[in-house]
């Protein structure tokens, strides 16, 4: 089921939220989105195996790692880890999930999208969250517009 906007508002009133996949690479689109997500006030708790810390954070290999507990995940990872990060936030007991989308297939994967359905985990299917953060940059002003004019937009509320 495509996520709707109600989605997306409870997943951002959310205020301590785990990246996982956050890239070392000071440079990578991820690492904006970090320091965007920081600058409006989330508690951003990055999640990198290979990474110690991440904008002066403390990084930690997997969701169920994190003390204390984040209330919501927002996946960046390749498809394919996917299913495997959202078991580990069932684990943790995370119960709201995002797969980051910009463009192509970002994180969603099939697998995971059904395992977070059939596991009561609200899901934010895709999208990308610097769409929905106030006073964003026009550049993502633009890319919801395009998404509202496509008709891909998501729904004031749920069908």
């Amino acid at each position: 089921m495509p996520a709707t906007h109600a989605d997306i508002d409870d997943f951002l009133a959310q205020r301590r939220i785990a990246m996982v996949g956050v890239s070392r690479s000071p440079h990578d689109f991820s690492r904006s989105l970090f320091r965007e997500l920081c600058a409006k006030g989330y508690d951003v708790v990055p999640v990198n195996p290979s990474a110690q810390d991440i904008e002066g954070k403390q990084s930690f290999a997997r969701v169920q790692d994190i003390v204390p507990q984040v209330d919501a995940a927002l996946i960046i990872t390749a498809p394919g880890q996917t299913e495997q990060v959202v078991r580990d936030c069932a684990e943790a007991g995370v119960r709201r999930v995002w797969m980051h989308r910009g463009g192509g297939q970002g994180s969603v994967d099939a697998k995971a999208v059904a395992f977070c359905n059939k596991n009561g985990i609200r899901l934010v299917e895709g999208h990308c969250p610097f769409m929905f953060l106030p006073e964003t940059s026009f550049f993502h002003r633009v890319h919801g517009f395009v998404l509202k004019i496509t008709g891909k937009y998501p729904e004031a509320k749920a069908a």
